[in-house]
């Protein structure tokens, strides 16, 4: 079969992975210039070189045994690392987050800045053709819907309600999420700090260039920080300016670290409007008569390991009910 994947995070990686050893053809659509959506890793310029910062996703952990063994095999290769400060079981991508998803994007048939505003079915052949840009792309035999569930739901919503309606009851908490660059190592007891309260200001704030495989501030780099703030916090602040944020972070930082700090290289913020979703226990969602499918961390659980286990499980149910047909 070939199957059109909208989506190329790592659930929409993870089951193209599984389909593709088994033999069928698939193809990636992604809005995004490049791998990484919430797993991306930013890089600004500086007088004093370039900084990088993942600033979505700040690490993973494998709690289960195949995307243990995922990050086994990655670490073999040196796109994952164990980084100790995050806990005992944390690893990072190398040289970013985002080295994960490139790693499995580099293996498949990925478009990358496409997006797909809709989907149409032939009901004469089953077949999928996805609507970009005004033209039809198809047919497919089979379509994934591998988006955050606010984007999945108005595309399910004309051909599987009931996914539709899966994907419409899903609320995500947003994130605003700040970057900040100086000059020398920041004098900070912690390099991470985690708030033990739900409605802190501040929920993360980590040293950036502490991670595995980045650039050392001790030799002249910048020191990259990123800090993000909690739900509630986030949610107040949603419609307000980036430069604003960015202000209003960076006096929580002042009061949090009990000191002044010193004119940052870089001081930018991003709004992830759909960054940590109230996920379902479905895992994935095939419905075989229509050939539909949908899968993300929001039908599982909203962490890496859990985007990976939606695609991955996405897969196996496809496969599986293949052969029993």
């Amino acid at each position: 079969m070939e199957f059109g994947i909208i989506g190329a995070g790592l659930a929409g990686l993870a089951c193209a992975e599984q389909l593709v050893a088994t033999g069928h053809s698939v193809r990636i659509f992604d809005k995004g210039r490049g791998p990484g959506g919430r797993m991306s890793t930013r890089r600004i310029d500086t007088p004093q070189g370039q900084a990088s910062f993942d600033h979505g996703a700040q690490f993973c952990t494998a709690r289960h045994a195949g995307f243990a063994a995922q990050i086994a095999d990655w670490t073999r290769r040196g796109i994952t690392a164990p980084w100790p400060d995050a806990g005992p079981d944390a690893h990072v991508g190398v040289p970013g987050m985002s080295a994960l998803v490139a790693d499995l994007a580099q293996r498949h048939d990925v478009h990358f800045c496409t997006l797909v505003k809709g989907l149409v079915r032939d009901p004469a052949s089953g077949g999928w053709w996805m609507v970009i840009d005004g033209d039809r792309l198809g047919p497919f035999d089979a379509v994934i819907v591998a988006t955050p569930a606010e984007q999945a739901a108005p595309l399910l919503s004309l051909h599987a309600f009931p996914m539709a309606r899966e994907a419409a009851s899903v609320t995500s908490d947003a994130c605003w999420t700040m970057m900040l660059a100086f000059d020398a190592p920041l004098d900070l007891p912690w390099t991470v700090h985690r708030a033990t309260d739900a409605d802190a200001a501040i929920a993360w704030a980590a040293r950036n260039s502490a991670k595995p495989g980045r650039a050392d501030p001790r030799s002249g780099a910048p020191d990259c920080w990123v800090v993000q703030a909690g739900a509630a916090w986030s949610r107040q602040h949603l419609e307000r300016d980036a430069s604003d944020i960015a202000d209003l972070l960076r006096d929580e930082l002042t009061a949090l670290a009990g000191k002044a700090l010193p004119e940052p290289l870089v001081a930018t913020a991003h709004r992830w409007r759909f960054a940590r979703p109230a996920s379902r226990s479905a895992m994935a969602l095939w419905e075989g008569s229509l050939r539909l499918g949908a899968c993300g961390d929001w039908l599982s659980e909203p962490t890496v390991e859990g985007a990976w286990a939606s695609g991955q499980a996405l897969a196996s149910t496809i496969l599986a009910r293949a052969k029993a047909a």
